[in-house]
């Protein structure tokens, strides 16, 4: 008798890997560009990096990680031993970026700012991410990443960038 487990194995050992299409190496693209612009203003912050709390930097630490790995994960061929333990350091990664925002006000201490909304979203789309991998649901599983990326890593990237914001101030000057 064959466990669940090794039926979704089998099933992963049939499937051929998904190339990735326009949208997933837009958000490739979209991902290097948001990690340059991300060494830009730590470069542009540098002088003042003294000032920023640790768990700002454990926040910066944990989104680099998930912004280098994303364009990894897109391109490379899916389904394999890699891409399954890069899989996991990424669903770990946007989960401490996640948990790392109820830590994070600098805006307005005391107050969660709008952007926190992607914190809720990604601690439950993080899990389920992971979920759908790890059952063989690999359409949701794909669906998942792609808002996982769009939504947590570059949208709410976009707006640490606007002026105002510690990365903003410093990319902008």
């Amino acid at each position: 008798m064959a466990t669940a487990a090794s039926e979704v194995t089998a099933k992963r050992a049939r499937r051929p890997p998904l190339a990735p299409d326009a949208y997933e190496r837009a958000l490739a693209l979209a991902a290097v560009l948001l990690t340059a612009a991300l060494i830009a203003a730590l470069a542009g912050g540098h002088g003042r990096w003294g000032h920023i709390p640790p768990m700002v930097w454990a926040h910066i630490l944990t989104v680099t990680v998930a912004l280098v790995l994303t364009p990894v994960m897109l391109l490379r061929p899916r389904g394999g031993p890699t891409h399954r333990r890069l899989g996991r350091i990424w669903v770990s990664a946007m989960l401490l970026t996640a948990l790392s925002t109820l830590f994070v006000q600098e805006s307005r201490p005391g107050h969660y700012s709008f952007i926190h909304i992607f914190t809720v979203w990604t601690l439950l789309a993080a899990p389920y991410t992971w979920w759908t991998a790890r059952t063989g649901r690999i359409a949701a599983h794909r669906g998942s990443v792609r808002g996982l990326v769009t939504g947590a890593l570059l949208i709410a990237g976009a707006f640490t960038l606007v002026p105002g914001r510690v990365l903003g101030g410093w990319i902008w000057g």
